[in-house]
């Protein structure tokens, strides 16, 4: 059992868990993800590393609520415990050295981009960082994130906040007037897509961490797969970052969407 040390809620319908796992604390690192079941009838489903501290034995989670599972870990408070949780899984981000580089994070991939930030800064790389949300109300992790950046862009899609549009806009406008070595864009599938086709117009390598449906997060399943340079491979574990000009968009996002039906039972359930 890992206890839930705090759970507070960042935005409607998206929620911050930090939970007692001393041995994932101590070998995370960042773009990597954890397994969770909540109970013995629980689904497995994944969640990146937001944060963590080795010293202390916690990690930090954030979740948006979308289905049965992350709708039931919402709802519990500091002092219940998971029964399950695994990692970390997957491959480590690549952290370069002496370059510009521009993270971008959308939604709750926010969360998932601000370790990689972090690292990248850490490791003497001037770091831009691009985040957005549909409203203000919805923009999450804004301080955490200036804390990782040495420039941190806002962008919301109705202007309530920052620049008004998409991550993507500002991303190009970037690129039109800044020489960018590498871009990181971590959120929903068809904004990474879209961030993926920008870069490529300006001939940037590109990172994206591909949010695959998942299930043992070992490779043995193959429900994650998806088809980068023409092959396919295993976000669990050939992963989940990749070149973002290489992946199969078109499939990753008809696979995403296989499960709707399911989904929407499962919802409706107490």
């Amino acid at each position: 059992m890992f206890p839930i040390l705090e759970k507070k809620q960042l935005a409607e319908a998206v929620y911050s868990v930090v939970v007692e796992a001393p041995d994932i604390a101590r070998r995370a690192l960042a773009g990597q993800f954890v397994i969770l079941r909540l109970d013995e009838t629980g689904e497995r489903f994944p969640l990146t590393l937001c944060d963590w501290s080795a010293a202390e034995g916690w990690i930090r989670l954030v979740l948006q609520v979308v289905g049965r599972s992350t709708r039931k870990l919402s709802l519990m408070e500091a002092g219940e415990g998971i029964l399950d949780l695994v990692g970390p899984l997957g491959r480590p981000a690549e952290i370069c050295a002496g370059e510009h580089v521009v993270c971008v994070g959308g939604g709750v991939g926010i969360a998932a981009i601000h370790p990689i930030c972090r690292a990248l800064r850490e490791a003497g790389n001037r770091v831009t960082g691009i985040i957005g949300a549909r409203t203000d109300d919805l923009l999450i992790l804004e301080e955490e994130m200036t804390a990782v950046t040495d420039e941190l862009v806002l962008t919301t899609d109705d202007g309530s906040r920052g620049i008004a549009g998409r991550v993507t806009w500002a991303l190009e406008e970037l690129l039109k007037k800044d020489p960018v070595d590498l871009v990181i864009a971590i959120g929903p599938a068809i904004m990474m897509k879209f961030a993926s086709a920008v870069t490529r117009g300006y001939d940037v390598p590109t990172r994206v961490s591909l949010n695959s449906i998942m299930l043992d997060g070992t490779g043995m399943c193959g429900t994650c797969r998806c088809e980068v340079e023409g092959k396919t491979r295993f976000a669990c574990v050939d992963g989940p970052e990749f070149d973002g000009h290489a992946v199969d968009w078109g499939l990753l996002l008809s696979r995403l969407d296989q499960y709707k039906e399911e989904e929407e039972i499962a919802r409706s359930l107490p």
